[in-house]
């Protein structure tokens, strides 16, 4: 195989690779990181030898990203107030036609899903990852993770378990989203408590992630009471100055807001039944890079 033509075959599977990466571990640079190091790998590997190549590539991203999470938990860095995923831009596009696939690949990479499989084990992650959002089988998870199947499947079963328990017990409609987010930044923008209130479902929570760094609620509030009033009076201190784009971020419809051109902070609501049930507002600075280009 030429360095052009393995070059090639890494392109057609870099996709994949940061979609393994960023769902293991929940941060756009650090998955940037992994899948370059896994192109450091391949670059030297005997192409002669790897009979798929797809297979290679996943296995040693996956394995790459193990050792990271591994590592970013070990070093234990504190961090102020909630913590959300970075936030990832995600347009399927043509490339998954399929309807059912898509909203497969939109759940793996929704906020709401990386806040509940931050609590799992690395091993336990990455056959989250493989299993549910790329559909591996057990046996090939097995030899990606150097493991038996049956421990594999205990694995897939304890992650499982675990994500269900403690996922939203609600289906979110793009539609239904899209509206809401429109009136509940035309309340916010308005000063319109009392029309803010009637989106907002009675144990509706906001969590906002500013790592200490930007102003934000240092803890996840409760009641639609408390979260209106919130989000009423940061509308009013900041909406000089800043504009406002609709993008597509972790599988659904949200709002970047831009400072200067620069993003600021960037808004998603989890809807249903016509009411919204979380905010999401991501305010840190550092993490936010990824989206200064859109």
């Amino acid at each position: 195989m030429t360095t052009g033509t393995a070059t090639d075959v890494f392109e057609e599977h870099r996709p994949v690779l940061m979609g393994v990466a960023y769902r293991m571990l929940g941060r756009v640079a650090d998955a940037e990181d992994v899948v370059q190091d896994a192109w450091l790998r391949w670059s030297g590997a005997d192409h002669g030898q790897v009979r798929e190549p797809r297979g290679y590539l996943v296995r040693v991203t996956t394995r790459l990203a193990i050792d990271r999470l591994r590592q970013i938990r070990t070093r234990g860095e504190a961090y102020v107030g909630p913590w959300l995923p970075e936030p990832y831009v995600t347009d399927f596009g043509d490339t998954v036609p399929d309807a059912a696939e898509r909203a497969v690949l939109a759940d793996s990479v929704s906020l709401a899903v990386l806040v509940v499989m931050e609590s799992l084990s690395p091993l336990e992650r990455a056959v989250f990852v493989l299993r549910e959002a790329f559909g591996y089988p057990y046996a090939d998870i097995a030899a990606v993770l150097d493991r038996g199947e049956a421990a594999v499947r205990q694995l897939a079963g304890r992650a499982r378990r675990h994500v269900e328990e403690r996922r939203p017990r609600y289906e979110v409609d793009p539609a239904e989203r899209r509206d809401l987010t429109e009136r509940f930044l035309a309340a916010a923008a308005e000063g319109d408590l009392d029309g803010l209130m009637s989106l907002l479902a009675p144990d509706v929570r906001l969590v906002g992630d500013s790592g200490g760094k930007a102003k934000a609620p240092v803890r996840i509030l409760e009641t639609a009471d408390k979260v209106g009033r919130f989000v009423i009076g940061a509308a009013r201190k900041d909406a000089p100055g800043l504009s406002f784009r609709f993008v597509e971020v972790n599988g659904g419809f949200a709002v970047l807001a831009l400072a200067a051109d620069k993003p600021d902070s960037v808004l998603q609501l989890d809807v249903a039944d016509g009411v919204v049930r979380a905010v999401y507002i991501m305010r840190n600075p550092d993490r936010l890079g990824s989206l200064a280009a859109l």
